[in-house]
C-alpha cells in the first residue's frame, strides 16, 4: 500500500512538478475500512417465530480524529436496533472509517469536506456493511435512505452559531460593572 503522501499526490490529476507540485488542492478518500463491527441476535431462534414486525431505531454519529496535517480519520457509527414487544430482535454497531487526504484547502473547505462530503461518501459502503450483517443474522437486509450529509452538516453549524449567539447575550456583566 501506498503511503499516504503518495495517494495525495495522486489525487491531484495533473500530477507532477509541471503542476507545481504539491500546493494545488486536493481532497479524497485515501482507503476505507471496517473499524468495528457488533451483530448480535440475541433471541434466536425464537425470534423467528415471532408473529411482530419489529419496529427499528436507527442512530448515527459522525467523528474525525486528525492523523497527520493531511489525513484525517473519518468514523460513521451507525446503530441499528430491532425491538418487537418479546424483545430485542436484532443489534448491529459499525464504525466505518475513511482515511480523508486533504491539501491546501481553506480550514472551512477542508472541515466542510472532512465532515459532510467524506460522509457522504462513505455511507453508501458503510449501509451494506449494516445490510449484509442483518441478513447474516436470518433479517431482510435493511436498505437505509441516503442521507442529506450536507445538509446536516449546514444545520448543525447554524444550531452552533445560535449557541454562541445565545451565550453572548446571556454573558455576565463585565467586572465593575451594575450587577
Amino acid at each position: 500500500m501506498a503511503d499516504e503522501g503518495d495517494v495525495l499526490t495522486n489525487l491531484n490529476p495533473q500530477n507532477g512538478a509541471a503542476a507545481g507540485g504539491d500546493d494545488q488542492p486536493s481532497a479524497g478518500i485515501i482507503t476505507q475500512y471496517v473499524k468495528d463491527l457488533s451483530v448480535e441476535n440475541p433471541n434466536a431462534p425464537a425470534v423467528y417465530q415471532w408473529p411482530d414486525q419489529p419496529q427499528l431505531d436507527i442512530q448515527f454519529n459522525i467523528g474525525g480524529n486528525r492523523i497527520s496535517d493531511e489525513v484525517h480519520e473519518i468514523e460513521l457509527k451507525i446503530n441499528v436496533t430491532a425491538t418487537a414487544p418479546q424483545g430485542n430482535a436484532y443489534l448491529v454497531e459499525l464504525s466505518y472509517c475513511g482515511l480523508a487526504g486533504v491539501r491546501n484547502i481553506p480550514e472551512e473547505q477542508a472541515h466542510a469536506f472532512l465532515f459532510a462530503e467524506a460522509p457522504r461518501i462513505l455511507f453508501p459502503f458503510a449501509r451494506r456493511v449494516v445490510a449484509d450483517a442483518i441478513r447474516d443474522a436470518g433479517f431482510p437486509p435493511l436498505m437505509m435512505e441516503p442521507i442529506d450529509f450536507n445538509g446536516l452538516y449546514v444545520q448543525q453549524l447554524q444550531a452552533r452559531q445560535q449557541q454562541e449567539a445565545g451565550n453572548g447575550a446571556g454573558a455576565p456583566p463585565a467586572p465593575g460593572g451594575d450587577a
